[in-house]
């Protein structure tokens, strides 16, 4: 099978690595920065197309890691060709374009992939798994996290979308995932202690969200651009008769107060790449199935379109300073 890859940037370049390994995927790549797509090229013996429409009429599937602002027009083309695409998240900048994006795709019955990687985390489909066959009773509390090491440049920030939109969407996908239900309130603040290119961007360095499931599960949400400690991405949930948890291993980026021999014993994680490194292998074979017509999208755009609300409520949340309930955002 022929894949095109769009984007070799940080996490396109990780992917057209794992692309190239895979025996059923001949792999050919393109970027707007035509000297890195070749230097990438040469390093793993693939082609280079000189741009994305000729990249297009040359695959069987195609792969979307350019950056945000060109995911919408280049799903919309995947589409349009027919391709069976995977996008990495967000699907679009703004809730308008995703909602008109979804539509084209439902049309269209071309499979679509989003890329949520911690679907295919093996501690998140544990909790998954647990939930769903009672394991921990009912569930009242679940706790969630995403605190990076060190903030992404200030040239990220300005088009990121804000903290809720680029960072803490993750959380808001898993938390429907492992749970089936869907968030009914939100509640959310920010502050800024960091980089004055955060508050410049009409955005936070850290913010927090409780939400209220429809089942009446509350929700503790947590995120920020600076944890020294490492980058740490977790999840607790605590039911009626046990709780679990994900990430909570020797990597765990939090230092004891009290005194506790050899745990966390490290190393830890320093990115997000280094934390969900299996996660994101997997999410791409899994598309490899997806293009082959061998299993339907694991996280359609309908999907992203469901976190993306969760967190456009908590954006409108934080301006207001007042709890949203999500029916008041387009696409219920």
């Amino acid at each position: 099978m022929r894949i095109g890859l769009v984007g070799v940037g940080r996490i396109g370049s990780f992917h057209a690595r794992t692309l190239s390994s895979l025996d059923a995927v001949d792999l050919v790549i393109t970027d707007a920065d035509q000297a890195a797509a070749r230097a990438l090229g040469a390093e793993l013996s693939v082609p280079v197309a000189e741009d994305t429409a000729t990249l297009i009429g040359r695959v069987d599937a195609l792969v979307i890691a350019a950056a945000t602002p060109a995911h919408a027009t280049l799903l919309a083309a995947g589409v349009a060709a027919g391709l069976p695409t995977f996008c990495e998240k967000p699907v679009a900048a703004t809730l308008h374009e995703t909602l008109e994006l979804m539509a084209l795709v439902e049309r269209s019955g071309v499979p679509v992939q989003i890329g949520f990687q911690r679907r295919f985390d093996a501690g998140y489909r544990r909790v998954r798994a647990a939930i769903e066959c009672g394991e921990l009773g009912f569930v009242h509390t679940i706790r969630a996290n995403t605190h990076d090491q060190t903030p992404p440049p200030a040239a990220y920030i300005a088009t990121s979308g804000g903290i809720f939109r680029d960072c803490s969407v993750h959380d808001f996908d898993i938390v429907r995932f492992v749970t089936g239900c869907e968030v009914s309130t939100v509640y959310a603040t920010g502050a800024n202690k960091g980089a004055p290119f955060f508050t410049a961007a009409g955005d936070v360095d850290t913010g927090g969200a409780l939400l209220t499931l429809d089942d009446g599960t509350i929700v503790l949400v947590s995120a920020t651009r600076y944890n020294g400690a490492g980058h740490d991405v977790r999840l607790e949930v605590l039911g009626e008769k046990g709780a679990l948890g994900v990430g909570l291993d020797h990597s765990l980026a939090l230092d004891s107060a009290e005194p506790v021999d050899a745990w966390p014993a490290g190393p830890r994680h320093q990115s997000f790449m280094d934390r969900f490194r299996p996660a994101y292998e997997a999410e791409l074979a899994a598309f490899v199935d997806v293009a082959r017509g061998a299993r339907p999208s694991p996280c359609t755009v309908r999907d992203a379109l469901a976190a993306f609300r969760v967190a456009e409520a908590c954006e409108l949340s934080r301006a207001a300073h007042q709890p949203i309930a999500l029916v008041e955002i387009k696409g219920a």
